[in-house]
């Protein structure tokens, strides 16, 4: 009878045990600071995945402007394992997909810390106020986020993002560059101004001369075509319900416009534009796949990245020049604002303030930091500058890559030699 007893004890400390292990990441992320929503989200990549809501100051700097909650994706691994922050320049929602994993954390075997970007999806305050969405303020976001969760994962942290979400790593780590030890952004651009001016002699140089003369015949013939494709325009306009503030035929000229940056950006091959004497709608049909109005379109969900780019990050122009009397608009300067803005966004003047930060602070700093960039996606034309005399902040270009470019697309044995590296800094 004792040695039932015995026995009965036992298996209750081990269902004890089995069940406080089993609920303790939740319990213990409920009993972070500032928490205020834990829901468990299916993963077939990670043994616990948590939804958390945790809340930010509008103004980290004036707390009386009130707050607002961010959404935060936690995937686990162990408490003794590294964590990957990724500070994601967009909505976050792709997160709660259960088979999603970043590599870094493949890689690494490391846990994520997903962070959604303020002002985007379920991160959006209200009411409204415009002025409260600087970089600045989401780098106090992602140090609230970093210093609630390093109390959870005390081991070596990684910061990463892609395109915007890169420019989002490059800016944390200059507003606070010992939160992470190692910073990995992808395909990050550092613009200078709204129409930053380094984007367009790139594209007259990028590929061959036969891949730019395949590109600017195509945009020729489309709009030599104009009579023949604006019924096209607005019918397939109408269906999918998009509004301009600009009429049809200017809308043409942007898509047109937009095109080979759209194509480079995203490796689209060349030869997949159809032929001269092709029928105007194959043509129509491959500039809607590559080039879509929608990017021009009133009230998308991306008013919030027009935003921050017309502020702080900067932009892109376009050259009008080779398509002179082709076109409706005279020129192109100051799209962004004229066509994209929000307006209820107002006057928004570009500060160039994050783009000095960031730039002097990587010049006058060596951060563990790992740039990856494709050589013909146009945001590289902005990229981070080769300066002398670094050791820790390395870049490495996809020879034929484009903004997909990763650790994984590189040639395996680069891709070995990136992966012992941060490795070697993570041990250290």
């Amino acid at each position: 009878m004792k040695h039932t007893r015995n026995l009965f004890f036992v298996c209750f400390l081990l269902c004890s045990f089995l069940l406080t292990a089993q609920n303790s990441l939740k319990e213990k992320l409920e009993s972070l600071p500032g928490i205020s929503q834990v829901e468990a989200l299916e993963s077939d990549q990670f043994a616990e995945k948590y939804l958390v809501r945790i809340t930010q100051f509008l103004d980290p700097h004036n707390p009386d402007a009130g707050t607002f909650t961010q959404r935060v994706v936690v995937s686990h691994v162990g408490y003794d394992r590294p964590t990957v922050l990724i500070t994601e320049g967009y909505g976050g929602a792709y997160a709660h997909r259960s088979g999603y994993r970043e590599e870094l954390s493949r890689f690494l075997d490391a846990n994520m810390v997903h962070v959604e970007h303020r002002y985007f999806l379920e991160s959006t305050p209200e009411p409204l106020n415009w002025d409260y969405l600087t970089t600045e303020n989401s780098a106090y976001d992602l140090h609230n986020v970093t210093t609630t969760f390093k109390q959870l994962y005390p081991e070596k942290w990684i910061s990463t993002g892609i395109s915007k979400g890169g420019q989002t790593t490059l800016l944390y780590r200059a507003w606070f560059p010992d939160d992470v030890d190692i910073s990995v952004p992808y395909v990050a651009p550092l613009n200078k101004a709204v129409e930053d001016g380094r984007h367009e002699p790139f594209l007259r140089k990028v590929g061959t001369a036969a891949d730019r003369e395949a590109i600017e015949q195509f945009q020729r013939l489309i709009l030599e075509r104009r009579a023949e494709v604006m019924p096209m325009l607005e019918k397939y306009c109408q269906e999918k319900g998009y509004t301009f503030r600009i009429p049809m035929n200017e809308v043409l000229d942007y898509c047109v416009l937009e095109y080979p940056f759209a194509l480079w950006q995203w490796g689209t091959p060349v030869n997949t534009i159809p032929p001269a004497d092709s029928p105007t709608a194959d043509y129509f049909d491959h500039l809607m796949r590559h080039s879509s109005p929608d990017y021009f379109a009133e009230d998308q969900p991306l008013g919030s990245f027009f935003v921050q780019a017309a502020k702080e990050m900067g932009y892109y122009g376009y050259d009008t020049k080779p398509f002179k009397g082709l076109l409706t608009i005279d020129s192109s300067e100051g799209y962004l604002k004229k066509i994209m803005l929000p307006l209820s966004a107002g006057d928004v003047p570009f500060d160039d303030g994050m783009y000095h930060k960031v730039y002097n602070y990587l010049k006058e700093n060596d951060p563990k930091m790992i740039c990856i960039y494709g050589e013909v996606d146009p945001w590289s034309a902005t990229r981070v500058p080769d300066f002398e005399g670094k050791k820790n902040l390395q870049i490495y270009i996809e020879a034929g890559g484009s903004h997909r470019a990763r650790i994984g697309t590189l040639p395996e044995k680069t891709q070995e030699r990136i992966i012992e590296q941060l490795k070697r800094w993570l041990a250290e």
